[in-house]
């Protein structure tokens, strides 16, 4: 017997005891708690159902002291539901919401990156008139990486998506440095010295102006990676990609460049026109 109260009493539930049953032979007026036993559950508000299949949503917010919620996704793909799939055979789940969208933005965010990278290096190509020197100049992206993964680790927050973001945004930043100490090399390499030495002063006349470029560019950046409020805490892992990762690929770029010219020059990769090619 399924029994429904008017809008009005429903916020009533403790009258629900005394509800009033009329018997029909008598006329008496009987409480409902001496004819029914009463016990309160919690039952479903609403059944949802996706194609016509009953399905249920669990949505849950994680503390970001204790865990963060690629942490939690993982170890509940992979230890609590296999025991409740073995439980329940014919259940299925999906992971919907923002895990689901991670994925979507995950795919065209690298889709974006191979397009930026091979559209910078055309660039660079034509610039260059050759394709070894704008490798050289990429090299600074995998630098700038080690300075994200340590910037992330020195302050204390974990690799989300918009560390990412920041981290693709730095490939078309960090790059400049290198540009100017490749064409500062080409400049040396005409006046008749070797690649090798060549690669070496372009490092030093350049260290001043690749050292200063960067340090204003991070400055400019440090109010957002000091702010406490919360509102700043949603762009600070961006923030902490860019500053970081500028930092790691400036000092890094110094050293690697005119190391790459050398090793290309041992092994006879730059011809020896290279001294003449304007």
């Amino acid at each position: 017997i399924e029994v429904k109260l008017n809008d009005r009493s429903r916020d009533n539930l403790s009258d629900f005891d005394n509800f009033p049953i009329i018997n029909p032979a008598n006329g008496a007026v009987i409480p409902l708690s001496n004819l029914v036993t009463i016990t309160e559950e919690r039952e479903y508000a609403r059944i949802l159902r996706i194609d016509s299949q009953r399905a249920v949503s669990v949505m849950a917010d994680v503390v970001s002291e204790r865990a963060n919620p690629t942490q939690v996704i993982a170890d509940t793909t992979q230890q609590f539901l296999p025991k409740l799939l073995a439980h329940y055979p014919g259940l299925r789940y999906t992971l919907e919401g923002e895990q689901k969208n991670v994925g979507t933005t995950g795919g065209s965010m690298i889709t974006g990156f191979i397009m930026g990278l091979a559209g910078v290096f055309l660039l660079l190509s034509l610039q260059f008139r050759n394709y070894r020197e704008p490798f050289i100049v990429l090299l600074t992206i995998p630098l700038a990486l080690i300075g994200v993964i340590w910037g992330h680790f020195l302050m204390g927050y974990n690799l989300t998506m918009p560390s990412i973001i920041g981290f693709l945004s730095l490939a078309g930043i960090v790059v400049n440095d290198s540009i100017l100490l490749v064409e500062f090399v080409k400049i040396h390499a005409r006046s008749g010295i070797t690649v090798h030495e060549a690669a070496t002063r372009a490092s030093r006349d350049r260290f001043r102006a690749v050292i200063l470029t960067s340090v204003t560019t991070i400055a400019g950046i440090i109010p957002l990676l000091i702010e406490p409020s919360l509102q700043a805490q949603i762009i600070k892992p961006l923030v902490i990609s860019i500053a970081f990762g500028m930092l790691s690929s400036t000092v890094l770029v110094l050293l690697v460049i005119p190391a790459a010219y050398a090793i290309l020059e041992d092994f006879s990769f730059f011809d020896a026109d290279i001294q003449h090619h304007d």
